[in-house]
């Protein structure tokens, strides 16, 4: 049993070297100094790294997560995070990146379509009324073609509450956006 254990962690390590190997040379590491990290390594068990977990959304919002991973066999850990890419590793640390197809939970909880002081269809967050920070700013629109029932929407502010609620208004204001 004691040979079983230690030959998957030997298996363990000389996978996660391999695949290590292949990201570090897909990210520009010289393989000279993967080397040499890697004859540092002593066999003493499993690998413990903090996984940064990065989503960035349609909106340009990015989230960030951090969680702890004992590492058991190097072949689980990657299908765990293959639909990631590896953007960054150093000793103890990972850095994976997602693009989502969706608008991010702040603007879904908090943002509110509204027009800025110079005219600039914007998201707040928060009501546009008492909020002065902006989320995301789009496009200028000329005002004189607004709807009074339009205006009124933007000035009270329009709940973002959707990916296809957020494409569909920034479409319906960009026919009277001004042309730069």
């Amino acid at each position: 049993m004691k040979y079983l254990v230690l030959s998957l962690v030997i298996a363990g390590f000389s996978i996660f070297f391999l695949l290590y190997h292949t990201a570090a040379e897909n990210n520009g590491v010289k393989i000279e100094q993967i080397k040499e990290e890697t004859q540092a390594l002593e066999v003493t068990g499993p690998l413990t790294v903090n996984v940064i977990l990065q989503q960035q959304y349609l909106d340009g919002n990015t989230s960030e997560e951090t969680v702890t991973e004992t590492i058991w066999s190097m072949e689980d850990f990657w299908a765990q995070y293959r639909d990631w890419q590896l953007v960054d590793q150093k000793e103890g640390q990972m850095i994976f990146r997602k693009a989502v197809d969706d608008i991010s939970p702040l603007l879904k909880a908090n943002g509110y379509f509204g027009i800025s002081e110079d005219g600039t269809l914007t998201i707040f967050k928060g009501l546009p009324a008492e909020s002065e920070e902006v989320i995301q700013s789009f496009f200028q629109i000329d005002i004189s073609k607004l709807e009074s029932r339009q205006q009124e929407e933007l000035k009270k502010g329009i709940p973002v509450v959707s990916k296809d609620h957020y494409i569909q208004v920034i479409e319906s204001f960009k026919t009277l956006s001004i042309k730069q």
